[in-house]
């Protein structure tokens, strides 16, 4: 029995959770490193990875018209911030808090998928979204701005909000036809080149136990990378991106048992939130997902 493309989009999101589980596992574990210097480690190794899948299918960026060129600029570039704000956000926070910021993508995958891709969203979904926002703000902890904890946590959510913009470009670039490993490399190619620029002044020498975690929180990324370019080619974003929530999971699992780290009770009350919200969301779409195409 075949598997729809439906539950193949849900298994490749599944293991890209996974991936940057892992990613956010070993960005800690690095230690005391600059985060620009963490993101051009990242976005090396899935620049190698996905050059060489380029050269291995013989693909080119010959024939793209500038629909596809720009969308693949707007993937390039709020990935890309994205990427700067999460790996801030992870180096200063407990990384199931910077992790459930991060997954409030799912929900502005919705919302621009919504604005931009004209895919439809009912009120109840609208509501659901607006739930999942408001339990956000007991991660954030908008009373405590001007406290070290605000920024890192601010900067978490602006990486859910580049996220979301990027898959939502993922998603129509999926729908012309682009296929995954030239969207990879351009981006990662993107990040390099922007990071390179920071990076360099104040790189910091580091032990081959540092150099190790970095390259494979590369490794772990290209994994994550390449199951949610698949997944969002796969399926519509409303009834795939819920599933990328279990990332909060294998990152808490993590962050638990090898760093010790527990979050607080307002944190917990936000995931509890965002799950509730997630999972209504998920029992809206498996009914009503067929109707809506």
């Amino acid at each position: 029995m075949a598997i729809s493309r439906k539950y193949q989009g849900i298994i490749a999101i599944t293991i890209s959770a996974l991936g940057f589980a892992g990613m956010n596992f070993f960005v800690r574990l690095s230690g005391d490193l600059p985060s620009m210097q963490k993101v051009l480690f990242r976005n090396a190794v899935s620049l190698v990875v996905s050059f060489i899948m380029l050269m291995r299918d013989g693909d080119t960026y010959r024939g793209m018209d500038g629909k596809s060129w720009l969308l693949l600029f707007l993937r390039s570039l709020f990935g890309g911030v994205s990427i700067f704000a999460f790996f801030y956000a992870i180096d200063h926070m407990v990384i199931s808090d910077a992790t459930m910021l991060n997954n409030m993508s799912s929900f502005f995958t919705l919302t621009f998928s919504f604005i931009f891709l004209k895919e439809k969203i009912s009120w109840k979904q609208a509501v659901l979204i607006l739930g999942a926002f408001l339990g956000s703000l007991f991660i954030v902890k908008p009373q405590g701005i001007g406290t070290e904890d605000f920024f890192p946590a601010l900067m978490g959510l602006l990486s859910g909000v580049g996220t979301g913009v990027a898959m939502t470009s993922l998603r129509a670039l999926g729908k012309r036809g682009v296929k995954g490993p030239k969207i990879i490399f351009a981006f990662s190619l993107f990040s390099l080149l922007i990071t390179l620029p920071f990076a360099i002044p104040v790189f910091v020498p580091m032990t081959f136990e540092q150099v190790l975690c970095l390259l494979l929180a590369g490794a772990c990324a290209t994994v994550g990378q390449f199951g949610v370019t698949i997944g969002y080619r796969l399926a519509p974003g409303r009834e795939i991106s819920i599933y990328e929530y279990t990332n909060v999971i294998f990152s808490a699992l993590l962050g638990f048992v090898f760093l010790g780290q527990i979050p607080d009770r307002y944190s917990i009350l936000g995931y509890i939130i965002i799950f509730a919200m997630a999972f209504l969301m998920f029992l809206y779409t498996k009914r009503h997902g067929d109707q809506q195409g």
